[in-house]
């Protein structure tokens, strides 16, 4: 029926279909709808590089973070030339690598902790941001961007958003004069190297403690896991793991080093504790952390298979602590479970810490066998202790029902006074 005004009900929904955004508005009341409208976004994988771009394209140039799909399309549009693919992540970059050989394409690709430790310097920088990416790496990279390039060298940011505001305002702060080109397929802003600026690193200091070890110092930097704070998640998996003196601890996916570093220091002086990454900038963070906290046996690896490293030997860990980015939970996880039922030695203990435990829980399942699950702090935490009882994956509370709107009642209505003309 009608509401109160004598509008008809209405609801607003979206939907995407081949790479379309539709919105419709549907009438409740009839279960039709009145209005739609629709805008195409394509993905930049598949985009035509605009001219600006094109032009700005000098060699030897860098292009900075985009996934493999991303760095193909731009490489196989521009002129070709000297060009280094820069990367955080051993996963992604051995991605790239990958694609960019199976397209014929010649470019250098490093892995790296910071974009001003690549090897050879640009003339160019081509940054391809994700829309959804951390705003504070954005920040970092482009501040990077201006150091390791010459004095009228160019930068170039390629957004997918057609009417970006964030770089624009970002590239004013750091290159001062800004040019840009906007398109339905997406935004082009490019500057030039002014005059040299001073390094800035940024990073953010916290303090955690867990259980009874003394609160602990903790650095950490953007787009590293646990940056400005330790994680409700990682939390929750420090309380629930069972560290004892003398263990040998794995951290999988450590991050900044905070969970490692915790469990380093119960294990106390007679343990080990190995902090393995697929980030370089993760394990300099690690092994600052863990040297501040006064540990002297520990490793850091960087790797993302956990396979090949005399660091990593099979069965070599009492205790083996993994959180998988909650956004690639599925496939991490397996990956995390499959190496850790290897890593583990017989009657170890394993902890997986989980927003969501179906996906996870059907890797522990295929690589363990039996596993317990315990909650806490809103949590999931898949385990394998021989010495706690195996209980069921809880399952999660189901959300309340919306209580109906209260509709007041109408007792009496009063006559609207009139004023009287005089």
């Amino acid at each position: 029926m009608p509401d109160r005004r004598g509008q008809p009900r209405t609801q607003r929904g979206a939907f995407r279909l081949d790479g379309i955004e539709t919105w419709s508005l549907v009438d409740l009341d009839h279960g039709m709808d009145i209005r739609m409208s629709s805008r195409q976004r394509i993905p930049l994988s598949r985009r035509t590089v605009p001219g600006p771009l094109l032009e700005h394209a000098r060699c030897p140039r860098v292009v900075v973070m985009g996934s493999p799909a991303e760095v193909v399309n731009l490489l196989r549009q521009v002129p070709a030339g000297p060009t280094t693919c820069f990367q955080m992540d051993m996963h992604q970059g051995q991605a790239v690598f990958d694609a960019l050989a199976e397209a014929g394409i010649e470019a250098k690709v490093e892995v790296l902790a910071d974009l001003w430790d690549i090897t050879d310097k640009p003339q160019t920088a081509i940054y391809l941001p994700t829309r959804a990416g951390e705003r504070d790496l954005k920040i970092d990279l482009v501040e990077q961007a201006y150091q390791i390039l010459p004095k009228d060298g160019q930068f170039v940011v390629w957004s997918s958003e057609s009417q970006d505001r964030f770089f624009p305002d970002l590239l004013k702060k750091v290159f001062r004069r800004i040019h840009s080109h906007e398109t339905d397929q997406g935004h082009v802003i490019w500057c030039v190297r002014g005059e040299d600026k001073p390094r800035r690193k940024r990073e953010r200091m916290y303090r955690a403690r867990v259980k009874e070890v003394p609160s602990q110092a903790f650095i950490s930097r953007p787009g590293v896991f646990g940056y400005g704070r330790l994680d409700i998640g990682a939390r929750a998996l420090a309380e629930i793991a069972d560290i004892r003196p003398g263990d040998r601890v794995l951290d999988m996916g450590c991050g900044n080093g905070a969970i490692g570093v915790l469990a380093g220091l119960q294990a106390g002086p007679k343990g080990t504790v190995v902090l393995a990454d697929s980030q370089p900038r993760a394990l300099e963070l690690a092994s600052r952390n863990a040297s501040a906290a006064g540990l002297s046996n520990f490793h850091t690896v960087l790797t993302y298979t956990f396979e090949d490293d005399p660091y990593l030997p099979e069965s070599g860990f009492d205790v083996v602590l993994a959180n998988p980015p909650y956004f690639a939970a599925g496939t991490i996880s397996r990956m995390f479970a499959e190496a850790g039922s290897r890593l583990l030695r017989p009657g170890g203990r394993f902890y997986l810490v989980t927003r969501q435990p179906d996906e996870p829980g059907e890797a522990m399942a295929q690589s363990f066998g039996e596993f317990d699950a315990i909650m806490n702090r809103g949590y999931t935490i898949l385990m394998v202790d021989p010495e706690q009882p195996l209980r069921p994956i809880p399952e999660p509370e189901p959300e309340p029902e919306p209580e109906p709107e209260p509709v007041a009642e109408i007792k009496s209505i009063k006559p609207i006074s009139r004023l009287k003309r005089r």
